[in-house]
């Protein structure tokens, strides 16, 4: 019995073996196989988290474009506006000294001021604090030589004396600060002088 039982002893181990073998190598192509499942998963998460950073970049990038052109759009606007409202002020107080066209000048004055607002209101929501303050300088210069500008227009002739100095005075205190404003609205443009 004792060749009998080595015998099988032996077909035991084979079969052991054999089925052995055959589970070790699927268990190994299966663990293969789901290391290279895993490893494209990965893949395509970093490829998905890549696109991701890819198109954020390039939204901000756009976001900064259309930034910059708002501004741009605004800054000229507020340039034109507050330089064509001093344009008026100054028409304005030629007409009052020459005695011709007021009420016509007037209304171009007016008209001026009503478009430097809106353009000054829309600045206010866009421009960035270094302009905003550089822009608020130049509006309280601009509304104070329009209320002594409407002041004198009221009587010219009782203020015939501070109509002659008035223009000096404009182009001394109010001129500079619109240089002042358009320095400040190129800088953040990144315009060089």
């Amino acid at each position: 019995m004792d060749a009998s039982w080595t015998g099988m002893l032996i077909a035991i181990v084979g079969v052991a073996g054999t089925l052995g073998a055959a589970l070790l190598t699927q268990n190994r192509a299966d663990r293969t196989k789901r290391m290279e499942l895993q490893a494209a998963a990965e893949q395509r998460r970093e490829e998905r988290r890549h696109a991701e950073e890819l198109l954020k970049t390039e939204q901000a990038r756009q976001w900064q474009l259309e930034s910059l052109e708002r501004r741009r759009t605004c800054y000229i606007t507020l340039n034109t506006a507050s330089r064509q409202y001093l344009t008026a002020m100054t028409s304005y107080l030629h007409a009052l000294q020459g005695g011709e066209d007021v009420a016509a000048s007037l209304e171009t004055l007016e008209a001026g001021r009503l478009a430097y607002r809106a353009s000054y209101a829309e600045s206010q929501l866009i421009v960035p604090e270094a302009v905003s303050r550089t822009s608020s300088t130049a509006k309280t210069r601009l509304n104070a030589a329009y209320g002594k500008l409407r002041k004198y227009g009221a009587a010219p002739s009782a203020y015939a004396e501070e109509l002659a100095t008035l223009e000096s005075e404009l182009h001394r205190e109010v001129w500079p600060y619109l240089g002042a404003l358009k320095r400040s609205m190129r800088a953040d443009l990144g315009v060089d002088d």
